[in-house]
């Protein structure tokens, strides 16, 4: 190297010195320890987490960002109050994962809440209360559009007095006598208010407790197995969405998803469970054809409750041609 080269490296060096990081920064990288990014530290109160059938969802902002903050993607199924007839850009709810709102809940930043049951939907004078109040938003609707068609016929009365005289003055009278003795608004036109807010999202501790609910739906070894895998990439530091489109299990991206593409197509398999030739073959060409590497992830033993760390085998493929 001659003097010329190191004195550039020397420079190199002290420009790179100047612009390191504060002493307070703290930076993650992957394979960090739990806990250490995200903005774990920071406190929030739980999320609740209501059932729609099997689907988990999350109903308020609050809740939907303190979700973000631990690594909870999910996706918004709700439409736009202001632009309902499009799915371009979607709203509130937040759908989740089965193994999110699991890991959620083990984690201790969420609880279940239990939903109103059929038999309090049904209560009779619930129901008439609410058909109560359909008719006399119709009354005031139909009252609405009545004034807005006699608004319009009256500003058709001023032109026409102007332009052809009084003659045409009784005929446009007799025209609007009528509309308001004939008037009808279709009941199919009627507006009618959807109610965004869910009873029991301003509940305290107290009443959260009391509405706990238990994990509604069944474990079997492929539940397991995929809540184990995702878990344990969680802990690792990366974020995970649903890869159901690409063949795999879950799309493991190394930060954000709005900022990152994802590196790899996760594959949950059981550890001693075979694997056809052709399907490798299969999962391998997707990946190459996608960017992305498989990565088959496999838990090893059995899960014991309270573990820190668990192992998890991961085996990468990546197609590199015709032998």
């Amino acid at each position: 190297m001659d003097e010329r080269e190191k004195s550039g490296l020397e420079e190199a060096t002290e420009r790179r010195s100047k612009t390191s990081l504060p002493a307070e920064t703290t930076v993650t990288f992957e394979g960090s320890e739990p806990g250490t990014c995200r903005g774990s530290a920071q406190t929030h109160p739980k999320i609740g987490v209501y059932f729609c059938g099997p689907n988990p969802l999350l109903w308020q902002t609050a809740e939907v960002k303190a979700a973000r903050n631990t690594g909870v993607v999910g996706t918004l199924v709700g439409s736009l109050a202001r632009q309902p007839r499009q799915n371009n850009r979607l709203g509130r709810p937040l759908e989740l994962l089965q193994e999110e709102a699991r890991l959620l809940r083990e984690t201790g930043d969420a609880e279940l809440l239990r939903v109103s049951t059929g038999a309090d939907a049904a209560n009779p004078q619930e129901v008439e209360r609410y058909h109560d109040q359909l008719e006399q938003s119709y009354i005031e609707q139909k009252s609405l559009a009545l004034q807005d068609r006699k608004a319009t016929l009256l500003r058709a009365l001023t032109q026409k007095q102007e332009e052809e005289g009084e003659s045409v003055d009784q005929s446009i009278r007799d025209r609007l006598e009528a509309l308001e003795r004939g008037f009808c608004l279709p009941r199919s036109a009627m507006a009618v208010q959807l109610s965004t807010a869910r009873a029991g999202l301003g509940y305290g501790p107290e009443e959260r407790h009391f509405l706990a609910a238990d994990w509604p739906q069944p474990r079997d070894e492929r539940s397991e197995t995929r809540f184990r895998v995702f878990r344990d990439l969680t802990r690792r530091g990366y974020y995970l969405t649903t890869a159901g489109k690409f063949g795999g299990d879950y799309l493991v991206y190394p930060a954000d998803p709005l900022r990152f593409h994802a590196h790899f197509i996760a594959v949950c398999i059981p550890l001693d469970k075979p694997m056809p030739l052709c399907e490798l073959l299969a999962l391998s060409r997707l990946g190459a054809n996608v960017k992305k590497t498989i990565l088959l992830c496999s838990p090893s033993g059995d899960d014991e409750e309270g573990e820190e760390e668990e192992e998890v085998v991961y085996t990468s493929l990546k197609w590199s041609g015709m032998v």
